[in-house]
């Protein structure tokens, strides 16, 4: 008799900081690496995955696995359960079992920020992480958004700091003769990426200049008065909750653009914590 083995769409692995760098002032990536990264998947793009990271007195992040891991992981102790956090792949390179994850920092990414920007302000070579990723064994790979019809003739792509990463990545994917409005909202001018495209890009960068993020404004304000092209739009929406709501909102009430034609995510909250 053949047994077939069951492959869920996300698996565990361990991983250890091997690098960081800071990619601007509040952008800070961690390089990690590990014999299980040889497991992962990942499609690009805006692919999400989550980050356990260790709670004060502790090497590593205890986690559960199997199938009921999350309920188990609830019921941790507070002393024990590591944060977790949601992230977007930056880079992953499978040959050299290494991935990129670019965190943003708040505040000065110690003292009164969250868990993960806490950690990604001190992290250091030798850290060691858990990461909940899309299984290599898997098919299809989940857990990724940005996924315009065939027929789109051009995309809005918009969102905060938090969404640099995953927006950087679909930039860069987009291929020749692709038409795309993109917008960043960031905390200044420092926060400004190279942001290369074999595409047509139009890219705006919307600076608070130092202002602290009040849930929305800029975007809306900025994409409110843009003329849009002629042709089938896909749009793509990312950041601070109830500012990438009310940005969809003006897109299918005000602009007719079909909601099945709008992905957005609230990345973030002001006021509240989102794992």
């Amino acid at each position: 008799m053949t047994t077939t083995e069951t492959v869920e769409p996300y698996a565990l692995f361990r991983a250890t900081v091997v690098r960081t760098s800071q990619v601007t002032p509040r952008l800070r990536r961690i390089t990690f690496r590990g014999p299980d990264l040889a497991g992962m998947a990942s499609a690009g793009l805006d692919q999400r995955i989550k980050l356990f990271f260790p709670p004060p007195g502790h090497d590593e992040p205890v986690v559960p696995e199997g199938e009921n891991w999350y309920a188990e992981f609830r019921a941790m102790p507070d002393d024990v359960r590591p944060a977790i956090r949601t992230y977007t792949v930056r880079d992953f390179r499978p040959d050299a079992l290494e991935l990129d994850v670019d965190i943003v920092l708040h505040g000065d990414g110690h003292a009164g920020s969250g868990p993960g920007a806490s950690w990604a302000g001190r992290a250091a070579v030798g850290d060691r992480v858990a990461i909940l990723a899309p299984d290599a064994r898997h098919t299809p790979i989940l857990g990724y958004e940005f996924k315009p019809p065939a027929d789109t003739a051009w995309s809005l792509v918009a969102g905060d700091e938090t969404a640099l990463p995953a927006i950087t990545a679909i930039v860069e994917s987009l291929p020749s003769g692709r038409q795309a409005l993109v917008f960043v909202e960031v905390d200044s001018l420092a926060e400004v990426t190279p942001m290369p495209s074999a595409a047509d890009v139009v890219l705006t960068w919307l600076s608070r200049a130092g202002a602290p993020a009040v849930g929305g404004g800029l975007l809306r304000a900025a994409i409110g008065r843009t003329t849009f092209p002629q042709g089938r739009p896909y749009a793509w929406l990312a950041g601070e909750s109830s500012a990438i709501t009310d940005l969809r909102r003006h897109l299918v009430n005000e602009r007719d653009i079909d909601k099945e034609l709008v992905y957005f995510s609230g990345y973030w909250l002001l006021g509240s914590a989102i794992e």
